[in-house]
């Protein structure tokens, strides 16, 4: 929902000094008022309560609220889309796509948080922690205890964001660093929309 801001060089000006200086919370802050789109890539361990762990890489791309685009490449292909009303899940090998209505989906994924609205206060519980790894932190924690979340860290560093910790209800961790951070670069609402392969399975997930 959007928000009252101040006038645009007073905006900037604050942007600045809190991407260079702030701690976790008003990074946070400055980047969900300021970031419309977003471009990165990411490379990603899962490591479940048994301590296996799985690696993978690939891009994403956001347009908030609601649009995202997160590609894995290793290793394996597969592909999650958030077109601001479904959300589809996309795998090559299996040619089958999952489908379930976006807000219901919001919170099960890194990529629908980082996408959602500027009022994530609204769902999580928001808090500074003590910087670590040269990286400003914000605990997350999820309001609502049927999000699959028992916590989320979001790590930002000069005013970018840089790094994510999620911890599910099952004690699986998931750390994600990401690289190559564009902030607001030019793309169309047409790079968020998802039409299913020929001959794919699709499955309702609602």
């Amino acid at each position: 929902m959007p928000r009252k801001i101040a006038p645009v060089l007073a905006t900037l000006a604050v942007a600045a000094f809190l991407g260079a200086h702030a701690a976790g919370m008003a990074q946070l802050k400055n980047f969900l008022e300021a970031t419309h789109t977003l471009t990165a890539d990411f490379q990603q361990t899962v490591t479940q309560a048994n301590g296996k762990h799985q690696d993978s890489a690939g891009t994403m791309a956001i347009m908030r609220p609601g649009r995202f685009d997160w590609r894995y490449s290793k290793p394996y292909v597969q592909r999650l889309v958030g077109d601001g009303t479904q959300v589809w899940s996309y795998d090559p090998d299996l040619n089958q796509v999952t489908v379930k209505h976006q807000d219901r989906a919001l919170g099960d994924s890194p990529a629908a948080l980082l996408a959602g609205s500027n009022e994530l206060d609204k769902r999580y519980e928001l808090a500074d922690v003590a910087s670590t790894d040269g990286l400003e932190w914000v605990d997350a924690k999820p309001r609502n205890h049927d999000s699959g979340f028992e916590h989320v860290r979001i790590g930002f560093k000069d005013g970018k964001l840089a790094a994510m910790d999620l911890q599910d209800s099952f004690g699986q961790k998931t750390h994600i660093a990401f690289g190559n951070v564009a902030k607001n670069p030019k793309i169309g609402v047409g790079a968020f929309t998802f039409t299913p392969p020929k001959g794919a399975d699709v499955v309702s997930a609602d």
